[in-house]
Order: structure tokens, then sequence, then C-alpha cells
């Protein structure tokens, strides 16, 4: 069934602009193949900060000297040096490769860290309650999907240590986004819904818990020496973080 939705589909699934029953179908279809939340996640980048960064762009030109230039070609052919003349004109330096360094690596090296969180961001809005409601939920299969993420990210867990009041583990899963490979152990909480654990390796040293919010959703995040974790839904921040400190106190990290 994934084969047959094309990106024009997902759009509209994005753009909500499917009916009830085209909607259902890719419902499911997201819930039996994560790898299609991942193509919906890219076909949802719009959100980058493009135009943040044309700013830093514009900020740091030499201005003069471009105006300088300007100025000695006949009138004209001489456009005002306007800024919407100098976006466009750093776009298409940028589209050769000129200043896709300054434009792009610096922004990515500083968001590097929370570009993981945003990513499992962009996964979990699509998920409502009827994503997991039907999964099975049996400890030997548990057990099975937790060894799959052992060999993957080198954590040693249990449904034991994963259990938590009131939300119930439904599925433990990986994920892969740029070959970097993401755990996402999910629980459905039957008054907030959905919520994950997640987990991804990590060298950038030990941080205790830190808050945000990303997509509507509440996110409480930390690392030990090897791993970054974070845990996100829709229930309070309060509430995500006393389950937090919960599995950090069980898992040791």
């Amino acid at each position: 069934m994934n084969a047959k939705l094309s990106d024009e589909q997902l759009v509209a699934y994005l753009d909500d602009q499917l009916d009830t029953e085209q909607r259902q179908r890719i419902d499911a279809a997201i819930a039996e193949d994560p790898m299609l939340g991942l193509r919906l996640q890219w076909l949802n980048r719009s959100s980058l900060p493009f135009k943040a960064a044309y700013d830093e762009v514009s900020r740091q030109a030499p201005m003069d000297r471009l105006q300088g230039m300007l100025d000695a070609l006949p009138s004209p052919a001489r456009p005002p040096l306007s800024r919407r003349w100098f976006l466009a004109a750093a776009a298409g330096l940028v589209m050769g490769g000129v200043l896709s360094d300054r434009l792009f690596l610096g922004w990515q090296a500083s968001q590097e860290k929370e570009n993981w969180r945003q990513l499992v961001a962009d996964y979990m809005v699509l998920y409502v309650p009827q994503t997991l409601d039907h999964l099975p939920g049996d400890e030997a299969a548990q057990r099975s999907q937790l060894r799959t993420i052992d060999t993957l990210l080198g954590v040693n867990l249990t449904p034991a240590q994963l259990t938590l009041p009131r939300a119930e583990l439904r599925r433990a899963q990986i994920l892969e986004y740029d070959g970097v490979p993401i755990a996402q152990i999910s629980y459905l909480d039957p008054v907030h819904g959905p919520m994950a654990l997640c987990i991804t390796r990590s060298d950038s040293g030990t941080r205790h818990f830190a808050q945000e919010r990303r997509r509507g959703m509440n996110i409480v995040y930390w690392a030990d020496m090897e791993h970054a974790w974070m845990l996100i839904g829709h229930n309070s921040m309060p509430d995500l973080e006393g389950m937090a400190k919960v599995l950090r106190g069980r898992l040791n990290v």
C-alpha cells in the first residue's frame, strides 16, 4: 500500500486536504511502516529557518563593495541594491556552492545536538492513539524489539525497567536519519495519548534534565556519556519530568 502513495498525496495529508477515508488509509500505512513516517518528515521540512540563514548572510555581506560594483555599471543595467536583490543574488550563489558553507554549515553545527529531537517531534506529531492501541503488548515481543535496540545502540533494556505508571508500553523500534539510529520506545497513555522514550548515541557529555516544547508537545531530555535521551508527549511537563526521573534512576543514566 505504501508504494502507491505519491508525494503529492503525502503533501495533501500534511496540509489536511484529504477526506476522512484517504486520511485513514494513510494513518494505517504510517502505523505499519515507520519509513513512511520518515518520508513524511522530509516532505515537512519547510519549517527549517532558511530565512534566518539568508538574513545572516545579508548582515555579513560587503554591502559597500557590492554597491560600488553596481555603480560602475551603465545606468539602464544597474539595478538598485535592495535587500530583495541581495537575497536573490545570495540564493544564486548558494545554489552554485559559493556561500553554502557559511550559510548552512555554521547553522547546522549549532543545531546538530537539537536536530534529532526535532526529527522525533516531527514523527511523533503524526501519532494518534489508534496508531498504537492495536499493537501486541506481550513481553516476549517487547524483549525481542529491545534486543534490536541493544545491538545498534548498546543499551541493555528490559520491559520491567521501562514500566511507567498508567502509560502502557506498546512498541520498541529503530528509526534512522542520515545513517544515525534512533530508538523509539512508544507508550500509550489513556489520558494524554501517545508518548515515547527516544535514544540516540551522543559523545557530548552528561547533561542534566532540560525541558522544551516542539510541535505542541512537551519534551524532557538528558544525556549520559554515550547516549542522549528524551521523553516526549502531551503530558504536562511536571508529569513527564517525574517519569523521566524514574526511568533515569532505573537505567542508571
